[in-house]
Order: C-alpha cells, then sequence, then structure tokens
C-alpha cells in the first residue's frame, strides 16, 4: 500500500449510516464515492452532500444487476487506480409474517442486502488483492444474531452477510483485505423516522412519546446515532485494524435491538 490518498466506495451513501460513513471518511481525506440510484438527480444530490459535496462524488448504481456494479466500480478504478475501502451500507427492510409471505419482499431483502453486497466485494477484490491493501465493511445488523416475527427475510438477508464475511476473510487475508461487519440495533436514521412516523398516524402519541418507545428498547435508553456507527468504520477501515477480520461488532447500547 503506498502512501497515497485513499480511495473509498459506501453503497446507500445519501442517506443514514451510509452518509454519515461517507462523510466521516471524507474527513480523513480519502477520496469517497458514494454509489446510489439517484446519482443523476444533481439538485437531490446536492442538497443532501452540502458542503461536502466537494469531498464526496456521487456515481449511479444498482446493486442489483451486475453490469451496473462493474462498470461502477471500473469508472472508480479508471479514475483513482484502485479501491481501498468498500462500505456496503445499501439496504432495505419491509415486514411480512410467514404466512402467505410475499415472494417479492423475500427476493427483494435478499437480493440488495446480502446479494447485492456479494456483487460489490466480488467487484472490488481483484483491485484490493493485487494491491495488497484493503478494507471491507458490511452493515448488518442484530438481526444477524437475533430472530424477529415478522422479519424472516430481513433477518435471513442480514444473517447471510455474517457467513459472506467469514470466507471474503478467508480469500483476502494473505493479500492484506479485512473483512468485518457492523450490526446495530436501532439507529436514528431516515428509515426509523418514517416508522415513528407511522406509529404517531397509528396511535396519536406525539414524536417525543414514540421516538420514547423506540429508545426504551434498550438499557441505554438512548437511540444510537449513525455518526457513532460512522466512527466505529472509520477505525475499522484505517491501517490500525489491520489484524481486525472475520469479526462483527455489535453496536446494540445493550439491547438485542
Amino acid at each position: 500500500m503506498t502512501s497515497e490518498r485513499k480511495t473509498a466506495i459506501v453503497t446507500g451513501g445519501l442517506s443514514g449510516m451510509g452518509l454519515a460513513i461517507a462523510r466521516r471518511l471524507a474527513k480523513d481525506g480519502i477520496n469517497v464515492f458514494v454509489g446510489t440510484r439517484r446519482a443523476g438527480d444533481k439538485a437531490y444530490v446536492r442538497d443532501v452532500l452540502g458542503a461536502d459535496a466537494v469531498r464526496i462524488q456521487a456515481a449511479a448504481l444498482d446493486v442489483q444487476t451486475r453490469d451496473s456494479v462493474d462498470a461502477f466500480v471500473a469508472r472508480i478504478v479508471a479514475e483513482c487506480g484502485g479501491v481501498d475501502i468498500l462500505v456496503n451500507a445499501a439496504g432495505v427492510y419491509e415486514e411480512a409474517a410467514l404466512i402467505d409471505h410475499p415472494d417479492q419482499i423475500w427476493e427483494d431483502q435478499i437480493d440488495i442486502n446480502l446479494s447485492g453486497t456479494f456483487r460489490m466485494i466480488r467487484a472490488v477484490m481483484p483491485h484490493m488483492t493485487k494491491a495488497g491493501w484493503g478494507r471491507i465493511i458490511n452493515i448488518a445488523s442484530v438481526a444477524a444474531h437475533n430472530g424477529m416475527a415478522n422479519n424472516a427475510a430481513y433477518c435471513a438477508s442480514k444473517a447471510g452477510l455474517l457467513g459472506l464475511g467469514r470466507c471474503v476473510s478467508l480469500e483476502g487475508a494473505a493479500n492484506g483485505v479485512t473483512c468485518v461487519s457492523i450490526s446495530p440495533t436501532w439507529v436514528e436514521t431516515e428509515m426509523l423516522r418514517r416508522f415513528i412516523d407511522a406509529d404517531i398516524n397509528a396511535t396519536g402519541q406525539t414524536l417525543e412519546q414514540v421516538r420514547a418507545e423506540y429508545a426504551k428498547s434498550n438499557p441505554q435508553n438512548q437511540l444510537v446515532q449513525p455518526v457513532e456507527v460512522a466512527e466505529l468504520a472509520a477505525f475499522l477501515a484505517s491501517d490500525a485494524a489491520r489484524a481486525l477480520t472475520m469479526a462483527d461488532y455489535q453496536i446494540n447500547a445493550g439491547s438485542l435491538w
């Protein structure tokens, strides 16, 4: 690994944990590219990134198709000479009971959360192994370790990331490539805010009341913040994390959910 500026890819990098991680890596002077389906909406990208638009580039990416993934990675390699860090934060969540579970809900969550991560790793691995240095960080969930009613697809997709990561760790070890995952409990992202809004509409409770209910899901009685996940990701992406691989780090505030 040379002393040249590192290059990072963050999927799902325009919202939630992905955005927080992208901002944190950029703060460390890393070239950051976020992959998103909405990259073509320049006004939206500028609005989301704000001042960080000068440090973070957004490009079109659909993790559900190999052609899109391979083209996205190839463009970055051509521009920067390689890819040093990959953060797989793109994901979807939708609940459904097992009885009469819609195929589409299952297929979407497996394809985006798990297979999309696999496609990204497959695309960057040759460049990382050639360089002799790489950091791969998958955003899993406490759902990778614990079941939850009406969440078969989500739990299966996140648990799959742990198995995938172990294999990637073994194949990358001899070439300086690590692979780890981060498993948060409820994090105060745009997705959680949508759930909170739905609960407000359904129950008539106030924002403060519903938010407090989610906060009570862990013993610390505080919602995890995206920046807290980003700080851990930044360390795991650093030179100091060389020996940290084949591991999953839970940010659970003392709770299983």
